[in-house]
């Protein structure tokens, strides 16, 4: 999650087209490549189009600069405020991308090196295969904020080992590039100074056949081992804490562990925790464990939900006073309204899950895999507000 100013003559994103390699480089390495409203159109726009083209077999994504993608525009939600659904249009089309990111026809390969947190992480793990590298950094950090799990992760942390993703959801706990491969939320592991060589022997195989494509970057992969102080290596402590009913039986689970002899590592999850907003939490949690159940597509529609009625403040004005505290003011105080768990109903909590009008929820294409654009739907036509 990261700020952005974008100057109308900026090419955000980079699109080449080289024989049957189709490589996007995201491209705003000063701003840590956050995504805008117009990086979203440009990479809905190369990836249709690439799908459809049958020179087109093998698509890379990187990240310019030291990033891959430090996630959503904080500053635009939070200029847009004031401004009853100002940020409909590119939240609508992000989850939209995101359904095809992870339904695309042809081979891809992400080359993640650096950050990638939250809605960066969505062009990450849905793919074919994805390379990190030692420099890579991984978190879903939005609950801290008073936002939620969103752009797919409630279905890909809740499909995770054990309770490995409630940990990961309301902590925000950072992963390393050998962690995210043992968990499952990257395939390869190579070192960052092969990664422009082997994004050179992807781009000389000029093929998407997906075994020669693995072939390729298992010629530059390596095992990995993770550190003996992994938190991955504490799984039946997060499987124990975090199974349980609610955020408040987890903290204290939570604290009742930190008090045992050799577990110092939970002290600064636990502390996260407590000044974590208690609606984002409550919020994340449901929707982890709701994700476990559901499809792909069913995520998605209620995490456009939960966007939204997040935004339109339905229940708390938490994600404008995180975003406040966190980029805008920067004093890391921010006050929670309401200030603690016990005081946030899940009768309000319910409130934000509740569906549209079947016209107003995202629109999952079916038969026809590019229908369902927002330019198709009232909100774009009609300018209908749900």
């Amino acid at each position: 999650m990261a700020q952005e100013t974008v100057r109308p003559d900026e090419e955000v994103v980079l699109g080449e087209e080289i024989d049957y390699v189709r490589l996007i480089t995201l491209n705003r390495p000063r701003q840590l490549n956050v995504i805008s409203h117009k990086v979203v159109y440009l990479l809905a726009e190369y990836l249709e189009k690439w799908e459809k083209d049958d020179r087109a077999e093998l698509v890379i994504i990187k990240g310019a600069g030291r990033a891959f993608s430090a996630g959503g525009d904080l500053k635009m939600f939070y200029d847009g405020r004031k401004s009853k659904d100002s940020c409909l249009e590119v939240v609508y089309r992000m989850y939209w991308l995101c359904y095809h990111i992870h339904t695309y026809k042809k081979t891809q390969v992400a080359l993640v090196h650096g950050i990638s947190i939250g809605g960066g992480a969505a062009l990450m793990v849905p793919m074919k295969f994805s390379v990190v590298t030692e420099k890579t950094v991984f978190s879903t950090p939005e609950a801290s904020i008073g936002f939620h799990t969103d752009c797919g992760f409630s279905y890909m942390l809740s499909h995770l080992p054990g309770h490995l993703g409630e940990f990961l959801a309301l902590t925000g706990a950072r992963l390393n590039g050998k962690e995210l491969v043992a968990a499952g939320l990257a395939t390869h592991f190579v070192l960052s100074e092969k990664l422009p060589e082997l994004e050179k022997r992807l781009i000389s195989l000029n093929s998407g056949d997906k075994n020669a494509v693995k072939s390729a970057i298992e010629e530059f992969s390596v095992d990995v081992q993770l550190d003996e102080n992994s938190v991955l290596n504490k799984k039946s402590i997060i499987d124990e804490c975090f199974s349980k009913n609610n955020v408040v039986d987890i903290i204290k689970s939570f604290e009742s562990e930190a008090s045992k002899e050799g577990n110092g590592w939970i002290g600064a999850y636990l502390k996260g925790l407590k000044r974590s907003s208690p609606t984002g939490l409550k919020i994340t949690l449901k929707s982890i464990r709701e994700g476990r159940k559901q499809t792909l597509s069913n995520c998605l529609k209620k995490e456009f939900r939960l966007t939204m009625n997040i935004l339109r403040t339905t229940i708390s004005e938490d994600v404008y006073e995180g975003i406040r505290a966190l980029t805008i003011d920067k004093d890391n105080a921010p006050k929670w309204e309401p200030p603690s768990l016990e005081k946030l109903d899940d009768e309000d909590v319910d409130l934000v899950f509740q569906q549209f009008k079947e016209i107003l929820e995202l629109q999952i294409p079916e038969d026809n895999r590019w229908h369902g654009k927002y330019e198709s739907t009232p909100y774009a036509t009609l300018k209908v507000k749900d």
